[in-house]
């Protein structure tokens, strides 16, 4: 049985204006901030991880996971490197746990295992690199780093 003609119009308009309503209501991309304001609402700076991060995922329980184009370096006070994926527990003002992220600490690449900003007006961000805490001012990362694959072979070899 066919429609009449105005009613065939109108379903298809309808078809088309709920289309357009999933389209909008719905965006493709699954996170509403970038990985670099997510980590400013949870009272850390910016620049904890580079500008060329392809995408994340924070599940329900805090773990996140940073999924960069490759890895790379870039300096803060030293060298700093980067794996491919980088993840951790995301708390208020802490990253914890921190896997595929270190620093190089006189001539040795040193796992990051914890990043903490107790008092943001304190001005300092403190790194558990294992062997020792390094409080370093909150200003070095501000900004996203750019990062850099070059040296990356240097790097790998010496671990």
């Amino acid at each position: 049985m066919a429609l009449p003609p105005h009613q065939h119009h109108f379903l298809v308009s309808l078809g088309i204006l709920i289309f357009f309503f999933f389209f909008i209501t719905f965006p493709s991309n699954s996170h509403p901030l970038s990985i670099h304001d997510l980590l400013k609402t949870r009272g850390l700076p910016a620049g904890l991880l580079p500008k060329d991060v392809k995408s994340y995922n924070l599940s329900e329980n805090g773990l996140l996971e940073v999924f960069l184009e490759g890895p790379c370096l870039t300096k803060f006070d030293t060298m700093a490197f980067y794996e491919s994926v980088v993840r951790a527990n995301l708390t208020y003002g802490g990253l914890k746990g921190v896997e595929g992220f270190s620093q190089e600490e006189l001539f040795l690449w040193l796992p990051v295992k914890d990043i903490i900003v107790d008092d943001p007006k304190s001005g300092l961000i403190l790194f558990d690199i294992g062997l020792a805490h390094k409080q370093l001012s909150l200003s070095l990362f501000e900004d996203p780093p750019d990062c850099k694959e070059d040296g990356i072979s240097n790097k790998v070899s010496r671990i």
